[in-house]
């Protein structure tokens, strides 16, 4: 029997491991297949603490060859089975044309064909402009991917059509935010002179959470891959074991649909209504 599927789409190298690890380490370990679409390059970004254009920055070009190299040494930490990567402008997503992006993630979940498909918020957890777009981007997808009419993304021919069984949003809960506050400061993005923050979502609105508790050193792990960022990252070096626990332990989720189930008893776990057995977690699929 065919194991059941993941897919993350996200919007830069780092997302994984800062954002899902703890989430896709369980699944993996668990044998679901695990796979991962990643927007951006994160071209955009520091090196080691240097703004773009500064003394010590190696460039756009240099830093994307960098940070792909170090999302696909944290997604194979965290057991992910395939890494694809758009390569879409980092800082700029939110300007990527509509038609096309939606097409090619279109694209990635039919020819995946993932049970299940989880990315950012609406509100892209602290009001990152390409957190946003990549959510509205992925929804929009898990529609096209499963019209028989929708045909766009390229020009090589559309694998079959495929419907999700599954959608979520990754959001923070209140201990979440504040974890994550404590650890590395505040959440916060700064869009046109308008400071942004993280903000918790209300228990109530929080459909699904995951215990990753056992997980979290593998995801340290996969957050020290991405070494260019390590300046960013400095502060979780010095937490304790109890403090990485608790802010790798758990995963919140909002269930944007399920044809799979409902209800509004809280979820333990993404593959409710639709996971296999752990003794049938194994075979190939066709």
């Amino acid at each position: 029997m065919n194991p059941p599927r993941l897919m993350a789409v996200l919007a830069h190298p780092d997302d994984e491991s800062l954002g899902l690890g703890g989430t896709l380490a369980r699944y993996a370990s668990e044998g679901v297949e695990v796979f991962l679409v990643t927007a951006t390059r994160g071209d955009a970004g520091r090196y080691r603490g240097h703004r773009p254009g500064s003394d010590g920055h190696p460039g756009a070009a240099a830093l994307a060859v960098v940070r792909e190299a170090e999302l696909t040494a944290a997604a194979a930490t965290l057991g992910i089975r395939e890494l694809r990567m758009l390569g879409y402008a980092d800082q700029r997503l939110d300007r990527a044309e509509p038609q096309e992006i939606i097409g090619r993630i279109a694209r990635q979940i039919r020819q995946l064909r993932p049970d299940v498909v989880v990315t950012f918020g609406p509100d892209g957890a602290y009001g990152h402009p390409d957190h946003i777009a990549i959510s509205q981007f992925a929804t929009a997808a898990t529609v096209a991917a499963a019209d028989a009419s929708f045909a766009s993304g390229g020009p090589e021919p559309m694998d079959p059509p495929h419907a999700v069984s599954k959608l979520y949003y990754l959001v923070l809960s209140e201990s979440m935010c504040t974890a994550y506050q404590d650890a590395i400061g505040s959440l916060s993005t700064t869009v046109a002179g308008v400071e942004r923050h993280a903000l918790p979502w209300p228990d109530w609105a929080i459909s699904t959470l995951v215990d990753t508790r056992a997980w979290w050193p593998t995801v340290w792990r996969a957050v020290t891959c991405h070494e260019s960022q390590v300046s960013a990252y400095e502060r979780l070096g010095e937490l304790s074991a109890d403090e990485h626990e608790a802010l790798w332990g758990h995963q919140s989720f909002y269930r944007v649909f399920s044809v799979a189930n409902g209800g509004s008893a809280r979820e333990t776990d993404l593959f409710e209504g639709i996971r296999m057995p752990a003794a049938t977690l194994s075979g190939e699929r066709a």
